[in-house]
């Protein structure tokens, strides 16, 4: 198994870690799932980086690496929902849209076809990361400040374009 590999594999171990830091008491705990939510978010940048600076893509790769990054994400927007730092309804569109994404993907690999991430999907992973580490160390509710409206409305955009842009660029799969 190659680096980026096991940095993805990090990245999904992070996850647990990371929910039973935010259900415990106390601000120590909520800055360490802070600090391993980054460290996780980190872990993302450098396997992509390694992989295709040192020519390192597998198979295992391009399936480990989308999948630890929703999971990542999903899972601490579950934790913000619990915390109510996030509304109900955002974790449902951004849980529609990688679902969506994700059908369109396992469509088109019944057709042999490969459907990679497209910029915009990189775009609407960082900007989520961005926007939960955010969250996760000043721990104000998303729509409290104006700061907060402008990131809950463009992740929410981003992630809503993005899925979009993938069936948009994709409409042989379902011919």
């Amino acid at each position: 198994m190659n680096w980026p590999n096991r940095l993805s594999l990090i990245r999904v171990f992070c996850i647990p870690v990371m929910t039973a830091l935010l259900y415990m008491p106390g601000s120590a705990a909520k800055w360490t799932a802070a600090a391993v939510f980054a460290l996780a978010c980190l872990t993302d940048f450098l396997d992509g980086h390694l992989a295709r600076k040192n020519n390192w893509v597998t198979d295992f790769g391009k399936f480990i690496d989308p999948v630890a990054d929703k999971l990542l994400v999903l899972s601490a927007l579950v934790m913000l929902v619990w915390m109510r730092l996030v509304p109900a309804w955002m974790l449902i569109v951004i849980l529609a849209r990688e679902l969506s994404v994700d059908g369109l993907r396992l469509i088109a690999m019944t057709k042999g076809q490969v459907i990679a991430a497209g910029p915009l999907g990189k775009i609407k992973t960082f900007s989520q990361m961005l926007v939960i580490l955010g969250l996760l160390i000043l721990r104000l509710p998303l729509f409290s400040t104006w700061y907060g409206i402008l990131a809950g409305i463009w992740i929410t955009g981003i992630t809503l374009y993005s899925g979009v842009d993938y069936f948009r660029r994709n409409p042989d799969v379902f011919r």
